[in-house]
């Protein structure tokens, strides 16, 4: 049989690359991490870690076992919420959320949930989806609001419990400008019109985007300011800093004096949805889901984006 602890210790040493940085994390000497790795190399008859001077990696049987510490991880901590909510006598729901999700998307959501199942403890963690996903994995939350934009879930795919994701919206960038910039007219706009503009950013990813597109277009975008909030952005926007990609769903509430413009083909969008892991079958998580889908229909009829 398996001993849990030696697949925590494996998770660590996998996680920090070394049994000393790994003994740090976990309290532990450096020798009782080697004895624990060699304990589990001997009950499965296998190496999972080779050692150098240079730290340890996994073996090809020590990356199906991290898979399986983490999916033990994520099983017992769900569990010890299930017993938890047995002893409060209450059901307690855990999710993860982008800011502006959880600004525009989540609270109807929310009341519906609560409106359907009275007394439900919720606990919100704001958390980009390169941190929401991994919590979701660990069972430290039960659903994850997150996004991603032209590349794959930052979910760690091939390892651990098996995340589902169930696709909300598909939540186009649109280009800020001020109303009395001469393009603001324009019913649509190619970013290579705007390669001489300054720009501003409410988040990282965006930026990354422009630059990807940017340097397949030729240019060099000029940036003036990075933030992590979209209502910021805009606000230098505002204020004559620069110009700005914004998705949809953060282009409430209006700023007076700018003006969204869609971007033209390819159309850059952020693809939202809600992640569980699959077959828990829980009905408070089925519920906020459902919420969630009504959330966004109600955000997409009512998008400044739309109104036009």
């Amino acid at each position: 049989m398996i001993d849990v602890q030696r697949l925590r210790v494996l998770r660590s040493v996998s996680e920090h690359g070394s049994f000393n940085r790994a003994a740090t994390a976990l309290r532990m000497t450096p020798s009782a991490v080697s004895q624990h790795i060699a304990a589990l190399e001997r009950s499965l008859g296998a190496r999972v870690v080779d050692r150098s001077t240079r730290g340890v990696t996994l073996t090809r049987a020590g990356r199906i076992m991290v898979g399986a510490a983490e999916s033990v991880a994520a099983e017992l901590a769900h569990a010890t919420r299930m017993v938890e909510r047995l002893g409060a006598g209450r059901t307690q729901l855990a999710v993860a959320t982008f800011t502006s999700g959880g600004r525009h998307l989540l609270p109807g959501a929310l009341t519906r949930l609560t409106s359907a199942h009275p007394g439900t403890v919720v606990h919100i963690r704001e958390a980009e989806p390169e941190d929401s996903l991994p919590l979701l994995r660990e069972g430290a939350v039960d659903v994850a609001l997150a996004y991603h934009f032209d590349g794959p879930l930052p979910c760690g795919q091939g390892s651990g419990p098996e995340v589902e994701w169930i696709p909300l919206l598909e939540d186009p960038l649109h280009v800020v400008l001020p109303e009395t910039h001469p393009l603001a007219g324009r019913g649509v706009l190619d970013i290579t019109e705007l390669a001489d503009e300054p720009w501003v950013f409410g988040c990282l990813k965006t930026e990354a985007y422009l630059r990807r597109y940017a340097e397949r277009a030729g240019f060099s975008p000029e940036v003036r300011g990075t933030t992590t909030d979209y209502f910021f952005a805009r606000s230098l926007v505002a204020a004559g800093v620069g110009l700005s990609l914004v998705p949809s769903v953060a282009l409430v509430p209006h700023v007076p004096g700018l003006r969204a413009v869609p971007v033209g083909p390819p159309a850059p969008a952020r693809h939202v949805g809600a992640a569980v892991l699959r077959r828990r079958g829980d009905p408070v998580v089925s519920t906020l889901v459902e919420s969630l889908r009504q959330s966004v229909a109600g955000a997409v009829k009512t998008s400044p984006a739309r109104a036009r």
